[in-house]
């Protein structure tokens, strides 16, 4: 039983989490000072584990930007070739592929997070390599959500500057494959935007993560899945760093991708 103490309305409070109420304390209006009280108590707490670099909020925020990072590249070095590939190659098919790619952008990150968990139990055919509940686990999951936002994006790009300067690049001698290279560095500034998408959407994961990582602490546990876990234990004060944290990582990325569309307009004038 939690022990009790005097709170500060003059009755005895239950130690536990943030949203208990001093006990006798009348609901209505004594409630909702209780709690605007403990809301401003969590957030001068997080702001002093932002200021003072926390262990723990460093450690996940640290982990949270290798493992997107990291399921980035790897979609990049998939999905841009790809993509490419798919907008000036001419087979059988072709309109099926384009149109998985482009579904599969909604794909549901739960889901994702069970394939990948089948397949790398040990029952699963990636069992041996003994990758489940390890930050390499995660990354192959956001991989798999990522990929398909970058490579459907870099279709189009590639398809809509292939057909503006299709006539230049033939009487340059290029054909539609060995074409890829140049049509990808003139799209760059366009791609730089579905890169960013993509790591906004592998920042933002939960579902995935947590099936596939097992929210380890100081192993696979990221900024989303802390603040998941530690709203439901009440410890609010890490929760708000970390989701103050993760909005401000957003703005800093629509903020790019608003410059990194500035710049691709500029280019394209």
């Amino acid at each position: 039983m939690a022990a009790a103490a005097t709170g500060t309305v003059g009755h005895p409070v239950v130690r536990g989490n943030m949203n208990q109420m001093p006990i006798g304390t009348d609901r209505g209006i004594g409630a909702s000072f209780y709690r605007m009280t403990d809301a401003s108590q969590a957030l001068t707490i997080a702001a002093r584990l932002i200021i003072h670099g926390d262990t723990t909020l460093l450690t996940t925020v640290w982990l949270s930007l290798a493992v997107g990072l990291s399921a980035v590249l790897a979609a990049c070095l998939i999905g841009l070739p790809l993509g490419a590939l798919v907008a000036l190659g001419r087979f059988p098919g072709r309109m099926v592929v384009v149109t998985t790619l482009n579904a599969c952008m909604g794909l549901p990150p739960v889901a994702i997070g069970l394939v990948v968990y089948l397949a790398l139990s040990r029952s699963g055919p990636l069992g041996p390599l003994g990758l489940l509940f390890t930050p390499m686990a995660m990354v192959l999951a956001q991989t798999i959500l990522v990929l398909p936002i970058i490579a459907a994006l870099a279709r189009q790009c590639v398809q809509d500057l292939w057909e503006e300067y299709q006539e230049l690049l033939r009487a340059m001698g290029r054909n539609s494959l060995n074409a890829v290279p140049t049509l990808l560095w003139e799209g760059r500034f366009r791609l730089g935007t579905a890169v960013l998408a993509g790591f906004g959407r592998a920042l933002a994961e939960v579902g995935a993560v947590m099936i596939v990582g097992g929210n380890i602490a100081g192993v696979t546990r990221t900024m989303t899945t802390t603040i998941a876990l530690e709203t439901g234990r009440g410890d609010l004060p890490l929760a708000l760093a970390l989701g103050l944290i993760l909005v401000v990582l957003g703005m800093l990325i629509n903020g790019v991708v608003q410059m990194v569309g500035a710049l691709a307009a500029r280019a394209g004038g």
